[in-house]
């Protein structure tokens, strides 16, 4: 096992971590940390690993980040959609 994809256990291993305290701000502060950090890591994973590699923890990283993700598609959606009063 490559050192990308024991970092990348290790950053999915504390996103569940972070996961089970509570917090008054709904993750966000931990979510945005954990975007900087898991994109880095993600081409390094393709870098050292390939592709397929790459994806599937591509997949798993959606995963755990699913909230942020679906704002991000809302906001690409609403720039793309034309306002009704425009």
């Amino acid at each position: 096992m490559t050192v990308s994809l024991i970092l990348a256990c290790v950053w999915a291993l504390s996103a569940n971590l972070i996961a089970f305290f509570p917090s008054k701000h709904a993750h966000w502060p931990a979510a945005y940390g954990l975007i900087a950090t898991g994109l880095p890591l993600l081409f390094w994973v393709i870098y050292e690993n390939g592709i397929v590699i790459g994806v599937l923890v591509l997949l798993a990283a959606a995963s755990i980040l699913r909230w942020p993700l679906r704002y991000l598609v809302n906001w690409i959606v609403g720039f793309a959609r034309p306002h009704a009063g425009s």
